[in-house]
């Protein structure tokens, strides 16, 4: 028992916890999207894609895989915001809103994938694991470079819950999310807030397809493969809640990450959309519900 803890066990509850951590970056800027402008971004996936193949496009210039972690976010903040501002805005007050706003952002996700094949190619491509090696612990070794995310995406997700519950932006965040109109009346520029806060979200996505890029390969519809995982979580998590984006991550890719171990793998995205079926039954809102309630 002690050694199927140790040598079976624990290196697939190591794998779903440094997947989770990434997945829950990526869903972090869903849900604060949602949170706020109640717009369901179709092209998330494509944005944390660009991080990738933008990474991958540093990297080839000499530029250190540790400096890229800080640029990504930086180049793809502004790029988030302007879509917000100049795309989505568009649309954003119309009565048919919520349809126009997920036919535009589906749009952007098809033109953005056919321009990573017409950039970088449609064979996938490879970024080298900037830590190399492993570390034994308790008698099992686990790749360096998944325990940094690990704890680097800790960190990045402690930094964005105390943004949002702990600062003043945050705070007009949670006012434009709860009453856009008396927030406005207070004279905040809400279309700036949303701006913003869109901006952020693609920052996330980008930064955690960067993260991914060494652990998986580089190819146009990365993002279409791994936003259906995303998705789930922020659903059953509670759309526009970050607490229930962490605890759905974590939950969902480890029940991905043991499930493996007694079913086909093919089989553990069919395990997963059945979980959020169930909560959708039984809880509509999900495990939690709404940016104000955390």
């Amino acid at each position: 028992m002690i050694e199927a803890l140790q040598f079976v066990y624990a290196p697939q509850i190591i794998n779903g916890l440094s997947i989770g951590i990434a997945v829950i970056l990526m869903a972090l800027g869903l849900t604060i999207i949602f949170g706020l402008l109640d717009v369901i971004n179709m092209s998330h996936g494509e944005f944390y894609a660009a991080g990738a193949f933008v990474g991958l496009t540093l990297l080839g210039l000499g530029i250190p895989f540790w400096l890229c972690v800080a640029i990504i976010p930086l180049l793809m903040f502004p790029i988030g915001m302007a879509t917000e501002r100049f795309l989505i805005q568009r649309v954003f007050n119309s009565k048919d809103r919520h349809i126009l706003t997920l036919l535009l952002t589906f749009g952007i996700a098809i033109v953005l994938e056919d321009v990573y094949k017409i950039v970088w190619g449609a064979n996938p491509l490879r970024i080298e694991v900037p830590i190399p090696g492993a570390t034994e612990i308790l008698g099992v070794f686990f790749p360096n470079y998944r325990i940094f995310l690990m704890g680097f995406g800790a960190l990045i997700i402690f930094s964005v819950w105390a943004l949002i519950y702990k600062t003043s932006l945050g705070s007009v965040i949670r006012a434009s999310a709860y009453d856009r109109h008396m927030t406005a009346s207070l004279g905040i520029r809400v279309t700036r807030i949303y701006a913003i806060t869109f901006g952020l979200g693609v920052a996330l996505a980008a930064l955690s397809g960067l993260l991914l890029a060494p652990i998986y390969s580089v190819f146009p519809t990365m993002g279409r493969d791994f936003i259906l995982l995303a998705f789930t979580v922020v659903i059953v998590g509670g759309l526009g809640s970050i607490k229930g984006a962490v605890v759905a991550g974590l939950a969902l890719t480890q029940l991905q990450a043991l499930s493996a171990l007694y079913i086909s793998p093919v089989w553990s995205d069919p395990l997963v959309f059945t979980v959020m079926v169930i909560v959708l039954m039984f809880k509509p809102s999900g495990l939690y519900g709404g940016l104000k309630n955390g």
